[in-house]
């Protein structure tokens, strides 16, 4: 591991979003709350929440977090047959929570994939990215901005 005790404390935010796409119908299935499974994204954001936790048990190398603050957002897209997942983590510490904003969309994601492949296998997890992340000496980074 990267030795960080040297660094200062401060606060750190990091957004991270996914989408998973899906057959019409089983968005209708999460949209009406009608799953087998229960409440898939309620299930969905505690279990991102739980991923972002976990992230250094997953991820080899990486820093265990003490985590001040963990949301996980969905947007129903009927136009793509799609949810949109955002996630932001934050701490105030030595190291960035980039991988747990990350972690926590993928495990959202996932736990969507495993409510619903009963009624749709073939749905599809993509562009799973880092958005923004603030805090510490490297500064700032807005995806798509250049400085």
């Amino acid at each position: 591991m990267v030795d960080v005790g040297a660094k200062a404390h401060t606060h750190r935010v990091a957004v991270a979003e996914g989408r998973i796409t899906m057959l019409p119908a089983t968005l209708a299935l999460i949209e009406s709350g009608t799953a087998k499974k229960g409440d898939v994204l309620g299930i969905a954001r505690l279990a991102g929440i739980m991923g972002a936790k976990k992230t250094a048990d997953l991820i080899p190398l990486c820093h265990p977090i003490a985590l001040t603050r963990v949301a996980i957002e969905f947007e129903l897209l009927p136009a793509q047959n799609a949810v949109h997942c955002t996630a932001t983590a934050e701490t105030t510490g030595p190291t960035g929570v980039e991988m747990e904003a990350l972690t926590a969309v993928q495990v959202a994601l996932l736990t969507i994939y495993d409510m619903c492949k009963a009624a749709d296998r073939g749905m599809e997890m993509t562009g799973v990215k880092l958005l923004e992340k603030h805090g510490g000496k490297s500064g700032s980074f807005v995806a798509g901005q250049f400085t």
